[in-house]
Parts: C-alpha cells; sequence; structure tokens
C-alpha cells in the first residue's frame, strides 16, 4: 500500500493507493508451468511391449489416441487396461465414444506373428474401425531404434 500526502487548501490529508502486488502470483504460475511440463510426458500408456523398428516418417497423432496393444502372449490391452478378444468390439465403442472414424493405433510385440496380428485387425474391422494406424519405434539412419521414442 502506498501513500502520500498531498496539500488540498489548508488542510493536509492522506491520500491512499491501492494496488495489487502480481509477483506471489507469477511466481505460483512459473511453478505450475514447470510440474505441468515435467508431468505431460509421464501421462503415456505403460504397457510394457517390445515394438519393431520402422524407417517411415512419424505422423502426429491425437491428442487422447486410443491404443490398442497385442502383447507376447497374444492377449489384448485397450490403453493400460486388459480386454477379452470377444468383448474388444464394445471396448473400443466406448473408448472412442463410438466415433467409428477414430484412429485406433494398434501395437504389437516383435514376438507376435502376422497371422495373430491381422486376426486382431480383422475384429476392428468388424467392429466398424477401419482407421488402424500401426506403431513402430523409430528407427535412425543406420537401423537402429531410437530409444523410448514411438510415433
Amino acid at each position: 500500500m502506498a501513500g502520500s500526502l498531498t496539500r488540498s487548501g489548508s488542510d493536509e490529508e492522506l491520500v491512499e493507493t491501492h494496488e495489487i502486488n502480481v509477483t506471489p502470483f507469477i511466481d505460483v504460475m512459473l511453478v505450475m508451468l514447470i510440474v505441468f511440463m515435467i508431468a505431460a510426458p509421464l501421462a503415456t500408456v505403460d504397457v510394457p511391449v517390445d515394438l519393431p523398428g520402422s524407417t517411415a516418417e512419424p505422423q502426429s497423432r491425437p491428442a487422447d489416441p486410443v491404443y490398442l496393444t497385442v502383447k507376447e502372449d497374444l492377449s489384448l490391452a485397450l490403453g493400460d487396461a486388459a480386454v477379452a478378444r470377444d468383448a474388444l468390439g464394445s471396448e473400443v465403442a466406448r473408448a472412442t465414444k463410438g466415433d467409428k472414424e477414430a484412429r485406433i493405433f494398434l501395437r504389437a510385440d516383435r514376438t507376435v506373428d502376422y497371422g495373430a496380428l491381422m486376426e486382431v485387425m480383422n475384429l476392428l474391422r468388424a467392429a466398424g474401425y477401419l482407421k488402424v494406424a500401426l506403431v513402430g519405434l523409430e528407427q535412425t539412419a543406420g537401423g537402429t531404434p531410437a530409444e523410448g521414442r514411438a510415433p
């Protein structure tokens, strides 16, 4: 709070001006920005899967992608949750809120054979989901996978 003395006629009076101190507010906002910058990369799917590599250009992905994972033992996971094959259509519909145009990001372990992967793609097609993106690790020019990077 700041104050000053001014002379108005013969009387002296105190004139007060009120100002809000925004410095603590700015400090809190900067701390929150740092916390969100650190926490945002941690909000990804955490199903352990050994992905094969790809040299294709990485494509942009939506803000809230739907990941379907075929694990090494051929079990399925939608996001982080395990899902049965017979309930796949209804669970994908729930995850996409019924949007049949939503892109499904399909991940499969390196040891999953082509036939098992095609079965899962056929289940998605039978449920009405035709936009399927295959996910793999990015590979460098020398053919080695870039660590921790998945499109």
